[in-house]
């Protein structure tokens, strides 16, 4: 059995895997035109994006943008396949980011880390200014039923506009969470309870407008069998990040995707992260230190994240995530899935989508015979 396609709005993904935007410069044009290559969507992240371009200390907005640009144009000669950007509302640059990635003609949006309530006036006063429709699709990252009903709310007063799908993302995830850290390990907030909770949050909106709003299960989707788990609990379709960090072709320094190879459950713990969210990451001596007081001197030269009190942080958390990208984890340290243990090699993108593949197909066969056999026990009754 083939995977079932992810629709949105008018797009269609052949394979229901969005590969989960991760910054800083982990996904970018290699990694994402490789997932969208394989039939999946491949998505750029956003934060700190310019961080090798030679103005990015003194001209931080336009190095960001700059690159942004580049990385959708390389990305579109590197593959005919679904595109899409992840843009943190958290950014300062949140902005100017939205608009050059729907100029840029991106596939589709991802914004989190916050609710992105104006995104849809960028793609109205664009289409307004320019005299040209731009078809980018917004889709919107929330953990709770509440979030996605209140943003469909909103957006449907100010803009006429309902979010394009929604990407629910779980307490397992890795990076910054939507979550109290004491939430994390509750099960009312598991995935597996907020997927069908989203679903029918935003069935109301459907019914109103008469077009679907796919639901998408971000955080701790490892397997096939994952993937079909939240399919069965009404998801369209599954967000992966972690799996995708330890392939030939994501963007990071090979010591980045070793990090994950060599890490053990133990590793993983939660931070606090300077721009106020709490994040899970592996643990090294970098954190260590921090949690110790130590503070590690610097000066602001990016103002990346608006809600990053620089006075109040022990470190830059966009240097360090620099650092770690380029493989120096002395100075830094890797974001990562609450499932990164479970890593064990480096392989391609098309292996991967193959093995989920497999999965995905094994999980399909299993359930049609446990149905089989019910049905001969109950014959036999």
């Amino acid at each position: 059995m083939t995977f079932p396609p992810l629709k949105i709005s008018d797009i269609t993904a052949r394979v229901p895997i969005v590969q989960g935007g991760m910054g800083v410069g982990i996904s970018l044009s290699g990694l994402a035109s490789a997932v969208a290559n394989q039939g999946g969507i491949g998505v750029i992240a956003g934060a700190m994006i310019g961080m090798r371009e030679p103005d990015i200390a003194k001209n931080p907005l336009e190095a960001n943008l700059r690159a942004l640009r580049q990385e959708i144009t390389r990305a579109r000669e590197l593959s005919s396949g679904i595109i899409g950007v992840n843009i943190m509302v958290a950014l300062t640059t949140f902005s100017q980011m939205v608009r050059t990635a729907i100029e840029s003609k991106v596939d589709v949006i991802f914004s989190g880390a916050g609710l992105p309530t104006d995104m849809p006036r960028h793609l109205r006063e664009l289409c307004e200014e320019k005299k040209e429709e731009f078809k980018t699709k917004l889709v919107p990252i929330v953990s709770s039923a509440r979030a996605a009903t209140i943003l469909a709310k909103k957006w449907m007063s100010h803009f006429n506009y309902l979010p394009d799908a929604f990407v629910v993302e779980g307490p397992k995830a890795g990076g910054h969470l939507g979550f109290k850290p004491e939430e994390l390990q509750d099960p009312s907030y598991a995935l597996e309870k907020l997927v069908p909770e989203v679903v029918e949050a935003v069935r109301p909106f459907e019914d109103k407008t008469g077009r679907a709003v796919p639901v998408i299960a971000a955080g701790g989707v490892y397997t096939g069998a994952d993937i079909k788990k939240f399919l069965d609990l009404g998801a369209s379709g599954v967000q992966m990040g972690t799996r995708f960090v330890a392939t030939h072709e994501c963007d990071a320094d090979v010591r980045f995707k070793q990090s994950y190879i060599s890490a053990k459950q133990d590793d993983v713990t939660i931070i606090t992260s300077p721009v106020g969210m709490p994040g899970r990451a592996l643990d090294n001596e970098f954190i260590a230190s921090a949690r110790s007081g130590h503070k590690k001197p610097f000066k602001c030269v990016f103002h990346c994240v608006s809600t990053c009190q620089q006075e109040k942080t022990p470190y830059c958390i966009a240097q360090a995530l620099v650092n770690a990208m380029k493989g120096n984890l002395e100075r830094g340290f890797a974001f990562c899935g609450a499932n990164v243990f479970r890593v064990n090699e480096i392989i391609s993108v098309r292996e991967l989508m193959d093995s989920l593949q497999r999965e995905f197909d094994e999980a399909v066969d299993a359930l049609g015979k446990g149905v089989q056999n019910l049905a001969r026990k109950a014959m036999a009754l």
